[in-house]
């Protein structure tokens, strides 16, 4: 990682901290940002074994939560490297796993999982993938147009990342808002104090919109502008 990666928010080299230090495993030198490696033989799945369920619930919510990548790797070769960024993370995200047996060694012991499943396309941006590296400028495009989320509350960014999935589920670049409409009930059931569900789908579609993550093209029609251009001279 040290030698081949590189950081998302300027491209520059990643630094590998001390053995054991428990807040992440590299920073940037540059922007300051942490990030922590988490690796898995074959397939990465629909699930990453991390440590201590509240030790992970209080990282979320501190000022020094690093950016994660995931890794998969076989025969001593990189299959997939994936950073999700930590704009991307909420509780929901964090499966709390049962206690250990009262005969284990940390009797009691409340460990988690880090529910790759539920993370939007969005917010698992390629590095390598199936053992082919990603144009750097790629990379960066794709961070970068997702950084709206870094300064949002929990339960704004629960509403966005929410639609995001439900935009993913659609697998059209062009949509509209009946198609979005169907998730209405899965939404109720995430969101069960609201009564306005098709009200606030709407306003998140606007918000994303406003953000350039979406392309309004009238009559109730969205664009998802997924389209990256090595010619855009802000990356």
């Amino acid at each position: 990682m040290e030698q081949n990666s590189y950081c998302p928010y300027c491209g520059k080299n990643l630094y590998h901290y001390p053995n054991n230090k428990p807040i992440a495993d590299f920073y940037c030198n540059s922007c300051n940002e942490d990030f922590e490696l988490k690796s898995k033989h074959n397939k990465l799945g629909l699930k990453i074994v991390d440590g201590a369920y509240n030790t992970m619930l209080k990282r979320l919510s501190s000022n020094n939560n690093p950016h994660f990548f995931f890794m998969s790797y076989q025969n001593n070769e990189v299959k997939d490297l994936i950073l999700v960024p930590k704009h991307f993370f909420t509780k929901n995200l964090i499966e709390k796993r049962k206690p250990l047996a009262n005969n284990a060694r940390r009797s009691g012991w409340i460990g988690c999982n880090i529910l790759l499943s539920q993370i939007p396309n969005s917010g698992k941006i390629f590095y390598i993938k199936d053992k082919h590296i990603i144009d750097t400028k790629e990379v960066l495009y794709s961070f970068q147009k997702n950084l709206f989320l870094k300064d949002q509350n929990s339960n704004l960014k629960g509403w966005l990342l929410d639609i995001m999935k439900c935009i993913d589920k659609i697998q059209k670049s062009i949509f509209n808002l009946n198609d979005i409409y169907k998730f209405e009930k899965e939404l109720q059931i995430k969101h069960p104090n609201n009564n306005f569900i098709k009200d606030k789908i709407r306003q998140q579609l606007q918000y994303l919109r406003d953000k350039g993550y979406l392309e309004f093209k009238g009559h109730g029609k969205y664009h998802f502008k997924d389209n990256f251009n090595p010619q855009d001279k802000n990356i």
